[in-house]
Formats: structure tokens, C-alpha cells, sequence
């Protein structure tokens, strides 16, 4: 046997055993914030506010050889002057202007639906 190849052997199973351990940790950490943002956001009062639509995003992920989809996303400006921005389904997307006013609804980070006025 050669001298290196005891060091493969040892030092093999250790890595791939750190590996695991990050892997499975980045895991429990996203499962853990979204569950912790789900509380938060159940917790925190249903608002209705006056607001106007200011701007609209989307954002791609994936494509190439995989499937992709895309995350919609608008914010909205309050009489206060602050600016918040909600992730919307896909068919809200397409009903919101930028420059609609009307009532926003929302509760904590979660987007309820926005009323245009007439």
C-alpha cells in the first residue's frame, strides 16, 4: 500500500460526511424562516391602506435544460411615502397598472389583494 492512500480513505468519509452536514443544515435554516415567516405573518394584523402601484417585476429561475418559472412581484407606495413589495400570483400581475390607486390588503408580508378605486 502506498502511504497517501491511507489518507484517502480516512479523509474521504470525514468530507463527504461534512458535505451532508451543510447540506442537510441549509435545509433545516429555509424550512425553519419560512416557518418562522408564516407565524410572523399570521400574528400580525389585516391592514387596509390606501396606495398606489408604483412598479412591477418579475423574476426567471431556471430555463436552460430544466423547466422555468417565474415569480411575480409589485410595489405598492402608501400615503405615508413608504414602499412595499408584495409577491403576486400571475393573474393579479396582469390586472395591476403601474399608477393604479385604490385599497391595498395585506397582513405582514403576505399580499391579500389590492382594490382599484373607480
Amino acid at each position: 500500500m502506498t502511504p497517501g492512500g491511507d489518507f484517502l480513505f480516512t479523509f474521504g468519509p470525514i468530507f463527504i460526511g461534512i458535505i451532508f452536514v451543510i447540506v442537510i443544515s441549509i435545509f433545516v435554516f429555509a424550512i425553519i424562516k419560512g416557518v418562522t415567516q408564516w407565524n410572523q405573518n399570521n400574528n400580525s394584523p389585516k391592514l387596509n391602506v390606501n396606495a398606489r402601484v408604483v412598479s412591477k417585476r418579475t423574476s426567471v429561475h431556471g430555463g436552460g435544460e430544466s423547466s422555468s418559472y417565474s415569480s411575480y412581484f409589485v410595489t405598492f407606495e402608501v400615503e405615508s411615502g413608504d414602499r412595499l413589495e408584495f409577491m403576486v400570483k400571475d393573474t393579479e400581475y396582469g390586472m395591476l397598472v403601474e399608477g393604479d390607486k385604490g385599497e391595498l390588503a395585506f397582513q405582514g408580508t403576505r399580499y391579500l389583494g389590492f382594490n382599484r378605486s373607480r
